[in-house]
């Protein structure tokens, strides 16, 4: 099974375009975890780098809107056939909001489905606050009604949302590291979605868990003959990175934070036996 590692756009929006691209590249990550341009000169200069480069990319579906329900299913699926051009590895999809129904969601998930039962790729469904995988109480019951859903795995939402290190759903948690095809990797804690820093020895017994988590969706993949799975190595900027008060400056490069996370995976999915975990 081949693992790749990629990197979010997220907290380098203010960089030139290019020079994003490049600062991921000579970094060594396998490719990027973000959504299409809007600007059609960026989207060539991605699309173009991506080839020439040989990197890949998993997109990013994190903009349907819409003032009805019916509305918003119609963004939806025109958002996936966009983040479809680039011929992604995979599209991360924050799919509803957390006030829509079941049934809603249903709705959206069978939509997903078809979508790819159309185009080949597979849609992940990220466990992410405020959407439709924003607890495992939720998904519970997705995952009841709907067998064949991937997910993103993204745990940090809901450590966060259960104010634990849910010990109290470990049946949730073995069923949606089953359905797991991407992960996002940022360690979570009781009481909020990214550790200050996971270098930190106080944020170790935090860090342990995640990467529990994550090894049991490695061996999964394994076991199930998966080609490939996907980790973004997603520790965020402020507001996420925690600021020192008064001053606005973060206390960790986000950056350097990620690019240990991607040594750290590399190095673990290179020498590890699956079958130990």
């Amino acid at each position: 099974m081949d693992i790749k590692v990629l990197s979010p756009l997220w907290g380098h929006e203010h960089l030139d375009y290019k020079e994003f691209l490049e600062k991921v590249r000579t970094a060594d990550y396998d490719g990027f975890d973000l959504w299409i341009p809007h600007c059609p000169t960026e989207k060539k200069l991605l699309f173009d780098f991506l080839q020439k480069h040989e990197m890949f990319i998993v997109t990013q579906q994190h903009s349907a809107a819409g003032d009805t329900f019916e509305s918003f299913r119609d963004s939806y699926v025109k958002k996936l056939y966009e983040c479809a051009e680039p011929g992604p590895l995979l599209i991360n999809s924050h799919t509803g909001r957390d006030y829509f129904s079941l049934e809603q969601h249903l709705e959206l998930l069978d939509a997903a489905q078809e979508f790819t039962e159309k185009t080949g790729i597979t849609v992940a469904h990220e466990t992410h606050r405020g959407r439709l995988g924003y607890s495992p109480q939720q998904m519970e019951q997705i995952f009841k009604l709907r067998d064949g859903i991937k997910i993103t795995a993204d745990f940090s939402h809901w450590t966060c949302v259960t104010e634990s290190m849910l010990e109290n759903f470990t049946d949730t948690v073995t069923e949606a590291i089953s359905r797991t095809r991407h992960v996002h990797a940022r360690a979570g804690y009781e009481q909020g979605p990214q550790v200050a820093d996971p270098r930190a020895p106080e944020w170790d017994y935090a860090l342990q868990h995640f990467l529990q988590w994550w090894d049991r969706i490695v061996d999964c993949n394994a076991q199930i003959g998966s080609k490939q799975l996907t980790f973004t190595t997603e520790f965020g900027p402020a507001p996420y990175m925690p600021q020192i008060p008064f001053t606005c400056k973060a206390v960790a490069n986000q950056f350097e934070i990620n690019c240990f996370m991607k040594d750290l995976l590399k190095h673990r999915y290179k020498k590890i036996n699956f079958s130990s975990f």
